[in-house]
């Protein structure tokens, strides 16, 4: 069976520093360093993956990248008579994912878009890139798409900052059923946050 344009393109960034994405990447990074934290762009630059994840070239429908820090949490170290490994000094994980931070960032960038998606594009030693897939969910063509005009409905409204993206959905703990996620659902605020 022959391979389609889009499995060449997910051939390539499955082994990145083995296939022209490298080369690219070198040139890009520099490129977006100087860009805003939050930019729109005309395109996508994985074409596969914005695809799989709902993305159509049509009107409507807008990309942004965004660029955010990378590592946990920024906490300073507090002077209490407890021992460093009590003290959290090693690593603290947020209960949010960099990838919704950026999903969000981008959300209040659009405040007339709704977020549908977003992927990994690249990172670097300070910061990692996401581009968002945006729908405007007003435009009468995507009112009329039968795979896209869910998100008009009322409920769909602020879902990147109720964790309704399939980042926050990951983050939430949901993504798993059965045993060791029980006290995930309904939600982990709602169990004393026992399932972080």
């Amino acid at each position: 069976m022959a391979k389609s344009m889009y499995g060449y393109i997910r051939d390539a960034w499955k082994n990145p520093d083995e296939t022209y994405v490298h080369e690219l990447r070198w040139h890009r990074l520099q490129e977006w360093r100087r860009e805003a934290s939050v930019q729109r762009i005309e395109k996508p630059t994985r074409l596969d993956r914005a695809r799989g994840l709902g993305y159509k070239a049509k009107q409507g429908i807008v990309m942004a990248r965004v660029g955010i820090r990378r590592g946990s949490a920024r906490k300073a170290r507090y002077i209490r008579g407890r021992r460093t490994k009590r003290m959290g000094m090693s690593k603290i994980t947020r209960g949010k994912t960099i990838q919704s931070m950026a999903e969000e960032r981008a959300a209040r960038r659009f405040p007339n878009l709704q977020v549908l998606n977003s992927y990994w594009v690249g990172e670097d030693g300070k910061h990692k890139w996401y581009e968002i897939i945006l729908v405007d969910i007003s435009h009468p063509v995507i009112k009329s798409d039968p795979n896209l005009n869910w998100l008009c409905e009322p409920a769909q409204k602020g879902r990147v900052f109720r964790g309704k993206t399939s980042a926050g959905i990951k983050g939430r703990g949901q993504r798993k059923r059965g045993n060791g996620t029980e006290k995930t659902r309904p939600s982990i605020r709602s169990r004393g946050n026992l399932g972080k």
